[in-house]
């Protein structure tokens, strides 16, 4: 197969081209190059995606293309010039605007599509509106193609910082009465999918040119039984603390990702459902999980050999001094 993935120099991108590299198939990563290298194997085709397509792209014959922008106009030019192809298009589950609710693509509602470019980094809102117009691009003008739509990506390479913070936090809990603080409750229901799994399976998906929707998501487990399986991938013995979320808030902390925050946190009830899709769609389609104590493990060893590895949450000097103010409070009557 002759691969075109539009990236190719970070995180999925690089991964897919790495695997599709690992099965023999011919790859070109049509990137400007300087965000880092392309993976070994791949062919370097220069393409700043804000000018036409070069005709070292245009021009080839692709069997598939990979694409994972943000913007609408970028995606439209990358389709118009390339429809032949089969696209995988990789999207997000920030289109469907309900995160409260659970379901399948079959079942949940999309956000209105933006088709003018804006920046993606502005709210998850315009993120998701934004990828539901790359999304409508792609189903219109490509000969064939998939949507898979991510929900938290994890595992080695990850710049986003996202998942490491807990694999890099439970590590450090090693031997007795070693005390981690959690947050909300044990049975939040979370699901985290491994960058390498979601790359085999995409490139599984351009091979067969199978043509649907999908959610890119992994196993629905609560809070508490994913801390213990990263704490068992890394080796570590923690004793988890579990907070209250409405205290975490008032003192400031931040879900998700970004400075005193704690990654896979997000409030309940209003984010019950946007870490709760089904994934047995994805797996009829051939989706592959690894246990998550593995993710762990290889995300702690990507980080602790990368200098400068994303990782983002809660300074250790900040999570003991909510620990304190949590061992206060809870311990006052009523």
């Amino acid at each position: 197969m002759r691969l075109l993935v539009l990236g190719g120099t970070q995180f999925l991108s690089r991964a897919v081209a790495r695997d599709a590299v690992g099965r023999g198939h011919q790859v070109a990563c049509a990137c400007r190059g300087v965000s880092g290298a392309v993976a070994a194997g791949t062919t370097h085709l220069p393409w700043d995606r804000t000018n036409p397509g070069p005709a070292s792209v245009t021009e080839e014959r692709w069997d598939a293309v990979v694409d994972v922008a943000r913007l609408p106009s970028q995606v439209r030019t990358a389709v118009a010039g390339m429809p032949d192809a089969h696209w995988v298009f990789v999207s997000t589950i920030n289109v469907y605007p309900d995160t409260d609710v659970a379901g399948t693509p079959a079942t949940l509602r999309l956000h209105e599509p933006r088709h003018t470019d804006g920046d993606p980094y502005e709210s998850p809102e315009i993120y998701g509106q934004m990828k539901v117009a790359c999304e409508q691009a792609v189903l219109r003008g490509a000969a064939s193609a998939t949507i898979v739509r991510p929900g938290l990506v994890s595992g080695p390479d990850d710049n986003t910082g996202r998942f490491t913070y807990w694999p890099w936090r439970l590590a450090q809990a090693h031997g007795a009465h070693v005390e981690v603080l959690a947050p909300g409750r044990p049975d939040d229901l979370v699901q985290i999918i491994d960058v390498r799994d979601l790359a085999s399976w995409i490139v599984d998906l351009a091979e067969r040119r199978t043509a649907g929707v999908f959610d890119a998501v992994g196993e629905i487990v609560p809070l508490g039984d994913l801390l213990d399986r990263v704490a068992a991938g890394v080796g570590a013995t923690p004793e988890l603390t579990w907070v209250d979320q409405d205290f975490l808030q008032s003192r400031g902390v931040q879900p998700w990702a970004g400075p005193r925050s704690i990654p896979l946190w997000l409030p309940r009830p209003e984010h019950d459902g946007l870490v709760a899709h089904d994934p047995a769609p994805s797996m009829a389609a051939g989706l592959r999980l690894r246990p998550h104590a593995e993710t762990a493990r290889d995300t702690l060893a990507w980080l602790s050999s990368t200098p400068g590895g994303a990782r983002t949450g809660l300074a250790l000097e900040e999570e003991a001094s909510l620990l304190q103010d949590w061992r206060v409070a809870s311990s006052r009557p009523g």
